[in-house]
């Protein structure tokens, strides 16, 4: 057996990988640079043109791009009309911005179990929380995989909600062959760097309902408008005349990052291929490794996957979740944890949240980590992801 590095053994690797990186090649660069050298950084014609493109390729009716993913989030809560005394119903496994855009318009977070083997949202827990205050839902495609969309949107129709679909793992995924943002009542993606293309930052909300898209554009625009037919206050004075109609926020896309954004968008397919390819290589790697669980997916989802999570059996090794982090860090393959249960933050324990409210949400969170998926990795890096972790579970098993 070889010696874990963190033991005094050698390393697999000699340079740390991480879990994500972004993929900027000289046509993004050009791209950018020509916007930056045209008459317009911001508020230009290739915000127009990414919107666009995104509704193309979702085959959703509107597209609003905005500043980064939990502004997406903030202005679909906002379009849904979210305001105090609502509740809304998202899963504790995600990033907190599922939860907090629902704290921004003053309403209850209720945090919703998730399934044991997929790792989404539970329609049954979702039902089981519904109350006469439950507003809408915010069901998270965690790691990139479709949540039951069938389901939820029986839910939400059965109890007249609004079905929000946080969609920022899930650019590029398809559900019973329909593309993520054309399904739920709004869809939100982000664009942050280790997503699965990127802006920079950035985000967007696809929706197929006009009057929800016109109070997403108000939303993201100081709730300014220069649309006359939505004006309140009379005729038009002139070209330059514009009204604030609702109060809204800065949260707009510049044009330089829509331009990096529409150059990102070409190579979408590419990326979700070999996406696919290196997850295929690690499900037939760990397959056959007891000590390690891999997530199921629903053959629903035809899944472009933002993250690849291993689930440690610790039952059957000798270390703890830590110790298999830190080994597997001193071989440079640098894991990550995606997420703590949002309802574990201190923010929230002092709302009254408490722990044990969504027991499978807790467990899963106690063995799982993130290992490297991005579509820069060579044969060689996945070569090494699997067999760091194939070291650390033969160094640990019981």
């Amino acid at each position: 057996m070889n010696r874990l590095a963190i033991n005094g053994g050698y390393p697999v690797r000699k340079e740390k990988i991480y879990y994500g990186c972004q993929w900027i090649d000289d046509d993004d660069i050009n791209t950018v640079v020509d916007t930056l050298t045209g008459p317009f950084i911001t508020c230009g014609p290739k915000v127009d043109e990414i919107e666009s493109e995104l509704v193309e390729y979702t085959t959703a009716k509107h597209a609003v791009v905005v500043s980064n993913g939990t502004a997406a989030l903030h202005c679909a809560c906002i379009a849904a009309g979210i305001g105090p005394r609502d509740e809304v119903i998202t899963t504790p496994l995600t990033f907190a911005a599922s939860a907090n855009c629902i704290l921004y318009c003053g309403a209850k977070p209720v945090f919703a179990d998730i399934d044991i083997e997929t790792y989404n949202i539970d329609p049954k827990s979702i039902e089981a929380n519904i109350t006469e205050k439950t507003k809408a839902i915010i069901a998270v495609d965690y790691t990139g995989q479709a949540v039951n969309i069938k389901e939820i949107r029986k839910i939400c129709d059965k109890y007249n909600l609004i079905f929000i679909e946080d969609g920022a793992h899930s650019i590029g995924t398809k559900y019973n062959g329909k593309p993520v943002g054309s399904l739920a009542d709004m869809t939100c993606f982000s664009f942050h760097p280790v997503k699965t293309i990127t802006a920079g930052e950035g985000g967007a909300i696809l929706t197929n309902d006009d009057n929800l898209y016109k109070r997403l554009v108000l939303a993201h625009t100081h709730g300014i408008t220069h649309d006359k037919d939505m004006m309140e206050d009379g005729p038009h004075e002139g070209p330059w005349y514009y009204e604030q109609i609702s109060l809204g926020f800065n949260y707009r896309m510049t044009d330089f990052q829509a331009a990096l954004l529409i150059s990102q968008m070409k190579k979408l397919d590419l990326f979700k291929a070999r996406r696919n390819e290196i997850v295929n290589k690690y499900d037939e790697a760990f397959s056959d490794i007891p000590e390690i669980i891999i997530q199921k997916e629903i053959p629903e989802s035809d899944t472009c996957r933002h993250l690849y999570i291993i689930r440690l059996d610790l039952d059957k090794l000798n270390c703890s979740r830590r110790e298999f982090f830190d080994a597997l860090s001193a071989e440079n393959v640098q894991p990550q944890i995606h997420y703590v249960p949002v309802y574990w933050f201190p923010y929230y324990q002092h709302m009254g949240y408490e722990k044990g409210l969504c027991p499978n949400a807790e467990k899963i969170y106690e063995g799982i980590m993130s290992i490297p998926l991005y579509p820069k990795m060579t044969d060689r890096d996945v070569h090494d992801v699997i067999a760091a972790v194939k070291k650390v579970v033969e160094n640990y098993r019981k």
